[in-house]
This record gives structure tokens, C-alpha cells and sequence, in this order.
């Protein structure tokens, strides 16, 4: 199961996200399910870093689907929408495919 920990603020900003874990839908190496994911949060990741001059920590480990993703500074509204998409996104696999799958839990930091 992917394990996803949203981090936000007092103002409910989205500051952050970690994931971990495989999701194991299906055979190994054709799990569409992890591809999604891994899709939707290197995207958002890039374009924060391209379309945008916010400060971020970032990190993919090369083994176990770990990655980590932190707001250092302000949020730009550009930002802001890009995360939000990517729960969006993230909600819609775990609405698709089952709660089995992805575990999407909310964290105040």
C-alpha cells in the first residue's frame, strides 16, 4: 500500500507531502497504480521547480517508492494549485482503484 502524509499548516496551506510504499495492484512491474502516483507527484514536483521561484526540500529514494516533498518558504499561488491538484489526482486513484491501494492521511506540521 502506498502510505501518503499530507502536511498542512494552521491555515490549512499545503506545505508538504511524503509518500512511501508500493501500492501492489496487479503483477509486478505493470503496477498502474504506482505509475499514477509516481506520475502525478513528479510532475507536480518539476513544475514547482519550473514554473515557479519557490523554495523547496525534495527527495526520491531509489528503493521502497519513498519521496518527500517540503515548502521551505512562501507558497505561490501557482504552487498552491499545482498541490492541490495532485491531491486531487491522488484522491481520484484511491477512489478508482480502492483504499488498498493508497492510504491518504492529513497532518498539521
Amino acid at each position: 500500500m502506498i502510505q501518503v502524509v499530507v502536511w498542512r499548516d494552521s491555515g490549512q496551506q499545503i506545505r508538504g507531502i511524503d509518500l512511501d510504499g508500493h501500492a501492489g495492484y496487479g503483477e509486478e512491474g505493470e503496477d498502474i497504480v504506482c505509475a499514477a502516483v509516481s506520475a502525478l507527484v513528479l510532475n507536480m514536483a518539476n513544475s514547482v521547480e519550473a514554473f515557479t521561484e519557490d523554495t523547496f526540500s525534495g527527495e526520491a529514494a531509489a528503493e521502497g517508492g519513498g519521496f518527500s516533498f517540503h515548502f521551505t518558504g512562501e507558497i505561490s499561488p501557482e504552487s498552491k494549485l499545482l498541490m492541490d491538484s495532485l491531491i486531487l489526482g491522488l484522491n481520484q486513484i484511491r477512489e478508482e482503484y480502492g483504499e488498498q491501494y493508497i492510504n491518504i492521511r492529513l497532518k498539521e506540521v
